[in-house]
């Protein structure tokens, strides 16, 4: 369990990116105190990359536990960061991360006042989450925006998975503290550290699905999302010029598919037909799939959405006082 010792467990699942360095660096740079930091890396690399010194630079550095993954053997991004929140050694807090970031002086502390300012106004287990707003590696740092990012629908896929994208919160919304937020990013979670524990990453999703699943699971274990009322760091989205690890996998296609019916299962979409999803990767019992779908202003079955939801306006947790039928006549198709 977490304890109050001011530590944060960074958790970033890297494959083959040159980023992964100046990431760590830029990271620590800007942190009030590195020595609250401890890393959970899982580097996952091709010997024949010449430029990759990472393990070179940290294997000793007593803050990392780097989990060393030849990239043949890796099983895609939500394995790799199952292997991570196992790393977790009672850190107060954790941040997850992909390899491919930058951030802003103190970053920390901020993070850290904004989930105890949280907390203080009756949200106990804040997550703090947002598609960051993008940086250019090449073009650093004036290739950095400045604008407010939140995390809005974009559709469902054929399988009834929500995705994702990034779009402006809006002028007129309070940021005097946090916003609240629909969705979880995986490039971007900061929360107590006990989030390892009880919403662990599926190691059988590969990639779509990812965010939805750790969204409804959180909300369902009793987080609420957030999104931070500050730039505190920023995220690289195209990774131009740089291999993914399905571009290695031959077989990715069958993980990919396997996973999506895992998710249909999950979200009860589909019958089971004897596929075991393990206690450890199902929804929470504080609050219910139905809650979640009111508070995000959506319904899996059906893929519909409200009109707050389309808007991206901030939800709120009142949603789950409205009555059923009131709310089925909210919801409108995609």
């Amino acid at each position: 369990m977490a304890s109050n010792n001011g530590l944060i467990f960074v958790q970033i699942a890297s494959y083959r990116d040159w980023e992964l360095l100046p990431t760590v660096k830029n990271l620590v740079e800007n942190c009030s105190n590195p020595d609250r930091l401890r890393f959970g890396i899982c580097w996952q690399h091709d010997p024949a990359d010449e430029w990759d010194k990472f393990g070179e630079l940290y294997c000793n550095d007593y803050r990392f536990r780097i989990v060393d993954v030849p990239h043949k053997d890796s099983k895609g991004c939500c394995w790799a960061r199952n292997l991570l929140q196992q790393q977790y050694k009672g850190e107060q807090f954790t941040l997850q991360l992909d390899s491919h970031h930058r951030f802003f002086p103190l970053w920390d502390v901020h993070l850290e006042n904004m989930y105890h300012q949280l907390v203080i106004n009756g949200h106990p287990k804040p997550l703090l989450t947002a598609y960051l707003p993008s940086y250019e590696p090449e073009n650093d740092p004036m290739g950095r925006s400045l604008d407010f990012w939140q995390n809005s629908i974009c559709g469902f896929s054929e399988e009834g998975i929500v995705t994702f994208r990034p779009t402006w919160i809006d002028k007129n919304v309070d940021l005097n503290k946090p916003v609240p937020a629909r969705f979880y990013s995986a490039h971007f979670a900061f929360t107590t550290g006990d989030f390892c524990y009880e919403v662990p990453h599926d190691p059988f999703y590969y990639f779509i699905g990812e965010e939805i699943n750790i969204t409804v699971r959180a909300f369902t274990n009793g987080y609420e999302p957030f999104h931070p009322n500050m730039v505190v760091a920023w995220h690289e989205y195209t990774r131009k010029h740089r291999v993914k690890q399905w571009d290695d996998d031959k077989e990715w296609h069958i993980k990919d598919q396997e996973a999506k019916k895992r998710h249909q299962i999950i979200f009860g979409l589909c019958d089971s037909n004897g596929i075991s999803i393990g206690n450890n990767f199902q929804l929470g019992n504080q609050r219910s799939l139905n809650d979640y779908e009111k508070y995000a202003g959506l319904k899996f079955e059906t893929q519909q959405v409200t009109e707050d939801a389309l808007l991206s306006k901030p939800p709120s947790l009142k949603n789950l006082d409205i009555e059923h039928n009131d709310w089925t006549k909210m919801l409108k198709n995609f």
